[in-house]
């Protein structure tokens, strides 16, 4: 009986830590989007200056350099991508079905436990 009762209070404290520890994660997340956000419009604007300067030197920081590059960026791999340029090869539309079908019917599926935390709708209004 003893057991069980220190597993409960194990559980309950481990219950205490992880919602302190979501409620950190959660202000570090969104000071962290702020940053991002902050950078990426900094960024943009000393790219296109470097770009409308055909700027190609490396400027050297603190502890390092700064390059400018052209880098390309790839969409997403979605269903709908595959099965468009699976239409522009094969003319058979019931076979495009068919393989499209196939790939997300036999896709690896994992399955694991998790914790959702959902906010009170008034509670998070004031914040």
């Amino acid at each position: 009986m003893e057991n069980k009762n220190n597993n409960r209070e194990e559980f309950i404290n481990n219950i205490k830590e992880w919602v302190m520890l979501d409620s950190q994660m959660k202000i570090i997340n969104e000071k962290t989007k702020k940053i991002r956000n902050r950078k990426s419009e900094i960024n943009s604007k000393i790219c296109d200056y470097a770009k409308e300067n055909k700027f190609t030197q490396k400027i050297t920081i603190s502890d390092g350099q700064l390059s400018f590059y052209e880098k390309k960026e790839y969409s997403a791999l979605t269903y709908s991508y595959i099965e468009k340029c699976l239409g522009e090869l094969i003319s058979d539309k019931k076979q495009v079905d068919y393989i499209v079908q196939y790939l997300k019917e036999n896709r690896d599926i994992q399955v694991n436990w998790d914790i959702k935390r959902s906010y009170d709708k008034k509670l998070s209004l004031e914040n």
